[in-house]
């Protein structure tokens, strides 16, 4: 249909250490939306599956190692912004391997689910910040 906006997939993870807490990263000066916080990931190009895109870009901006079968589809957000929608399967991992360090000049948080409602994240990921402990702890019961 004419006049629609492109979709843009962008695949996000939510890494999760063994104290419960989850990774987030500062978007740093100079790129859109500077300053506030996301789930770690990136695009998706062409011809790439999400979780392929999501170990190549948690490679490129922490410097760690995720195999295909450590990442859990979690829940995905939608949203549109004025050039694009976005599209953003958010994955859920707690297995890789290195130590996650900013190698792209953003700065790193590793923080307690219910804490991430105090960072200002873009708007995509804002319903995220309440849903995320919810589902981690619908979770843990199941487990």
């Amino acid at each position: 249909m004419a006049g629609r906006a492109p979709i843009l997939l962008v695949a996000a993870c939510a890494l999760i250490d063994a104290a419960g807490r989850v990774l987030i990263a500062r978007r740093p000066q100079g790129r859109s939306l500077a300053g506030l916080w996301e789930f770690p990931g990136g695009k998706v190009e062409p011809g790439e599956e999400p979780e392929g895109a999501l170990i190549r870009e948690l490679g490129e901006e922490l410097g760690i190692a995720i195999a295909p079968a450590d990442l859990a589809p979690l829940t995905f957000a939608s949203h549109a912004y004025p050039d694009f929608h976005l599209l953003m399967p958010l994955f859920q991992c707690s297995i890789w391997q290195g130590e996650a360090v900013p190698l792209e000049g953003q700065e790193l948080a590793w923080v307690k689910p219910d804490e991430l409602v105090s960072y200002a994240m873009p708007p995509a990921d804002e319903p995220l910040k309440a849903s995320l402990p919810w589902l981690l702890r619908c979770q843990k019961a199941k487990a």
